[in-house]
């Protein structure tokens, strides 16, 4: 996981960007405070409208910021809170995954060609120093095959697929994090539901009369935490998926890749060469 602290940084990052519009809006100078001799008379009207375009964006910015937090406080901004830390801590092993597996990738095809025309020449310490140089799963593969080239074929294809199942597991490390943030968002917003459900009850106990007023602010406790314990749930199911996605790209590379080299040692080691 040597991304992941990079990652979280990221993901932190990514959450604080909700108040960016609120920020702007605070640092942004208003209209009596630029001065007129500064804006040339005849672009006076266009500046106007753009300022009034500019301030318009940032007000509505800054309007979703604040309904935002506002709704974050109204449903219990210590319970909240955890749904907000199962969201940072899923996107950063989200961005963690996604940044393994996109370096992981390479052009197999190439990678496959040179390594043919190494092993046809007779190279083959240059065709395990190429595998070696290479980053990635198929390079790993291939290097493992190569090692094993004088032995015989069934030997070579067991090493390789032993060593497949190996990447594989290196492909799919930390998934099972993703999967328990995906089920622990929901299950916080339903665990909210409850607690609203008997906010609600204890006013109305304290209240000794049934009413919307006295009922509204559990209620509202119960339906905010549900909704945004369902988003958080939602945003990782997207990326999770994504990387189910590059995961699934990559063990078929393999797969290709472990094929051809099988099939580039055979015709290496014909005995008509």
């Amino acid at each position: 996981m040597k991304h992941l602290f990079p990652a979280f940084i990221l993901a932190t990052v990514i959450l604080l960007s909700f108040n960016v519009p609120l920020w702007a809006q605070n640092a942004a100078p208003t209209s009596s405070e630029v001065s007129a001799d500064s804006v040339p008379a005849v672009d006076s009207a266009r500046f106007e409208a753009s300022e009034d375009i500019v301030a318009e964006e940032l007000a509505a910015g800054a309007g979703f910021g604040n309904s935002l937090k506002q709704k974050f406080i109204e449903g219990n901004a210590g319970f909240m809170s955890l749904v907000a830390l199962a969201l940072v801590l899923g996107l950063a092993f989200c961005i963690e995954r996604i940044i393994y597996l996109t370096l992981s990738e390479v052009n197999a095809q190439k990678l496959l060609g040179e390594i043919e025309v190494k092993v046809d020449a007779g190279d083959l310490e240059g065709a395990r120093e190429l595998c070696r140089n290479t980053r990635g799963p198929v390079a790993s593969i291939c290097y493992q095959g190569l090692l094993r080239i004088h032995e015989s074929i069934e030997n070579i294809e067991r090493s390789i697929t032993s060593y497949g199942s190996v990447q594989v597991g290196y492909l799919e490390k930390g998934c099972s994090w993703i999967k328990l943030f995906i089920a622990i968002a929901p299950s916080l917003g339903f665990l909210g539901t409850v607690i609203g459900m008997v906010m609600a009850f204890d006013q109305i106990q304290a209240a000794g009369d049934l009413s919307a007023t006295v009922v509204a602010s559990g209620m509202k406790v119960a339906l905010i935490t549900t909704i945004f314990g369902i988003v958080v749930a939602l945003i990782l199911q997207l990326f999770y998926n994504y990387i189910l996605a590059k995961i699934e790209r990559l063990t078929h590379q393999m797969e290709d890749a472990a094929i051809m080299l099988v099939d580039i040692i055979v015709d290496y080691k014909q005995p008509n060469r």
